[in-house]
């Protein structure tokens, strides 16, 4: 039974390709309509969230979605004869069961992450969600209640293992005194102590015992991972959220998808003719670099011999901004060459007889640093080979911020085996 509209539902979760995405199916409609679970979807979010696309509507999609991106996947289709997904225990752990039943197969394509360069900060009224960057997915959220009842605090980092066991099982709930003008506004139908638990004063109304001491705000978790999957890609970043809500956690996803597509705005259009596009993963496959010398984040162009443009962002989590300086942080100079001359040998290594080696850095002539790069800063790493003999290369190399030139060199390096 679903929980707001109190009709009866059945709900089936298929395996999609590459690239679907999350998607609902109503099939209790002419033709079939599917609906993309995306922020640009969302509709209405008062104690639930909404997507709508011309006239459907699907109620209360985050405990599904929740459960999808919380064990880790990345595609699958909701099929629905209904509005609205059942409610089960008013957790998303009945949908747990169904993906580990089913089972889960790794496709054979790299993940795409939102990856938020600097803080992103939403509030509205007294809900704030600042979402930080991060090289993991975490949540620290408060949970207040009215009157500061029932205030709550839980931070973790959020992976499959810890979501199925520590936030899948957390069931809604609902203050006593919200009861009464949720009913009057048509919401709550399918309602009742068997898929919701009722603060009442400063106790409980439930079925069973609470199931952990912090239920509310481990059900808050739940609801803001299922909101922000909205944004269309699964987060790198550190959530940090007071008092949220389907409303703020939504604006929150639609920051992301915004932020994200700035982002790819001002990056330079890669060819499509091209050798195509190179992530961390196949950067980390090619250079011997890791943290914290690893000076490139993603080739966003990349012509086999010719030219490369990779991305770097910088934080105010680098290493070396402990030093350089104190209160006035500046991104070192030489630093900036090592990033032009690790896209340089990219471009060197990629060729099938370099493969495997290391490049080292010769010697580098015109150096020019013509303006300061600070954290929050993007760098776009441009090379162009001047020549290339046998193992030694020469490149002409220069790093652009918001379309202005901040450092430039040619560089000569070569290879040898590892």
């Amino acid at each position: 039974m679903a929980l707001h509209t109190g009709e009866k539902v059945t709900l089936t979760l298929h395996p999609a390709p590459v690239g679907h995405g999350f998607k609902f199916k109503r099939s209790d409609l002419p033709d079939d309509p599917i609906i993309e679970a995306r922020v640009e979807n969302v509709k209405t979010v008062e104690r639930a969230t909404t997507i709508v696309e011309g006239n459907v509507k699907i109620h209360t999609v985050e405990h599904v979605l929740s459960a999808l991106a919380g064990m880790g996947l990345d595609n699958a289709l909701v099929e629905m004869n209904s509005n609205e997904p059942p409610i089960g225990d008013g957790s998303a752990a009945p949908y747990v069961g169904m993906i580990k039943e089913a089972g889960i197969v790794e496709q054979e394509a790299t993940r795409a992450y939102l990856e938020p360069r600097e803080p992103i900060v939403v509030q509205t009224g007294e809900s704030i969600i600042t979402i930080l960057p991060d090289a993991k997915f975490r949540i620290s959220c408060t949970q207040v209640g009215p009157g500061g009842r029932f205030t709550q605090y839980l931070s973790a980092e959020i992976t499959p293992e810890f979501y199925e066991k520590e936030i899948a099982t957390a069931r809604t709930f609902v203050f006593y005194e919200d009861v009464k003008p949720l009913m009057d506004r048509g919401l709550i139908k399918g309602g009742s102590i068997e898929n919701a638990i009722v603060a009442r004063g400063d106790s409980v109304l439930s079925k069973e015992p609470l199931r952990f001491s912090d239920e509310f705000v481990r059900h808050k978790i739940l609801d803001i991972i299922g909101d922000l999957i909205l944004s269309g890609r699964r987060l790198r970043g550190h959530v940090v959220a007071i008092k949220p809500g389907h409303g703020p956690n939504t604006e929150a996803a639609r920051s992301l998808a915004r932020r994200h597509s700035e982002y790819l705005a001002m990056a330079p259009r890669p060819v499509p003719a091209a050798g195509g596009v190179l992530d961390i993963n196949e950067i980390m496959r090619t250079l011997p670099h890791r943290y914290p010398f690893l000076m490139v984040d993603r080739i966003i162009e990349f012509e086999e011999d010719a030219k490369a443009i990779g991305v770097k962002a910088v934080t105010i989590n680098e290493p070396y901004f402990q030093g350089h300086f104190p209160n006035h942080p500046v991104m070192p100079g030489v630093l900036q060459v090592e990033a032009m001359a690790q896209v340089a040998s990219i471009v060197m290594m990629h060729k099938t007889e370099n493969a495997g080696k290391i490049g080292y850095f010769m010697s580098a002539d015109g150096v020019k640093f013509r303006k300061p790069v600070f954290p929050g800063d993007t760098l776009f790493i441009h090379c162009e080979m001047l020549s290339i003999k046998k193992r030694l290369g020469k490149a002409a190399c220069k790093c652009v911020v918001n379309d202005e030139v901040v450092s430039e060199a040619e560089l000569l390096f070569g290879l040898v085996d590892r």
